[in-house]
């Protein structure tokens, strides 16, 4: 298991003076790969393997195609299902531009105030899907080829393509009320609380050990989780457990009563229930309704009637 590690780390991100934005692209494990938080825009693209993401407040899966954008300072990770020793080459793209810059940009091309709504949506993660996710992959593949006013032009037209998406075409993610401010110390609970989760989803992961691990009494550390992460730990422990539920139906032919134990649930009857409470649906009806995804789409899971 890959530690989440540290606080959701403000990342520094390095300024090249010779150009407006960062591309790069990495391998998984990676420095970079890890829950944090940074100023800049990031438009994120996963090329291969699967996995969950946790994007604010929401956590969902994740598979090759998946194009998201994510606000300013709002925290967000990756983690993809490894065996000891796995290594995925070449699994992220993204491109990174800082809001100030655009900001100095708009005063002198007010043309650009056309992206706005896109970015403020972006304070909550979008995640593009369909056509839209399709050709934005193949857009910001091909920024990293460019350099010079070719690589502006064409971040320019990705911004178009995202902007223009088709209401079907993209969803917002996190819920409102996550703090961008959030204190370090705050955020280190959080992420050893994560850490913690991950180690034990099928076995049960218990408050009062999270608090143990962060030396905080129950009721400090409930304060501090939810602060900076804007759900519950019971929140987070079951968005979790159903996530990877959503992964196992639609990816194996593993009988529910199986799987719910596999994620937790020693009861199936609960397991159905707080499945159908999350997604409005059970999780026999839920792999019924599974159709092979088109391509470049990730796998998803369906809208959580709680957000």
């Amino acid at each position: 298991m890959r530690r989440l590690g540290g606080p959701a780390h403000r990342e520094v991100i390095p300024r090249d003076p010779g150009a407006s934005f960062r591309w790069h692209e990495h391998d998984y494990p990676h420095p970079l790969a890890r829950w944090n938080r940074h100023p800049e825009y990031e438009i994120h693209l996963i090329r291969h393997g699967t996995g969950r993401y946790i994007i604010g407040d929401a956590v969902g899966p994740f598979g090759p195609g998946q194009l998201v954008l994510v606000g300013s300072h709002l925290p967000h990770d990756w983690i993809s299902d490894l065996r000891a020793g796995d290594r995925i080459e070449g699994r992220d793209v993204v491109l990174q531009f800082d809001p100030a810059w655009f900001a100095r940009l708009k005063d002198v091309v007010p043309e650009l105030d056309d992206f706005s709504a896109l970015l403020a949506r972006s304070a909550r993660g979008i995640e593009f899907l369909g056509q839209t996710a399709i050709d934005g992959a193949e857009m910001i593949q091909s920024i990293g080829a460019r350099s010079g006013a070719a690589a502006i032009a064409d971040f320019l037209a990705l911004l178009t393509t995202l902007s223009r998406a088709p209401s079907e075409d993209l969803r917002t993610l996190s819920s409102a009320g996550i703090d961008p401010g959030v204190g370090a110390a705050a955020s280190d609970v959080v992420a050893s609380a994560v850490d913690y989760i991950f180690a034990n989803l099928g076995s049960g992961p218990r408050l009062s050990v999270a608090a143990g691990i962060a030396k905080m009494s129950e009721s400090a550390f409930s304060r501090y989780f939810k602060n900076a992460s804007g759900q519950t730990f019971s929140g987070m422990v079951t968005r979790l457990r159903l996530t990877q539920a959503c992964r196992l139906l639609a990816s194996t032919e593993t009988a529910v009563a199986q799987i719910a134990q596999t994620v937790g649930y020693s009861n199936l009857s609960n397991f159905n229930r707080r499945f159908r409470d999350e997604y409005g649906l059970t999780p026999s009806e839920y792999r019924r309704s599974r159709s092979p995804e088109p391509p470049g789409q990730p796998p998803s899971a369906p809208s959580s009637s709680t957000k």
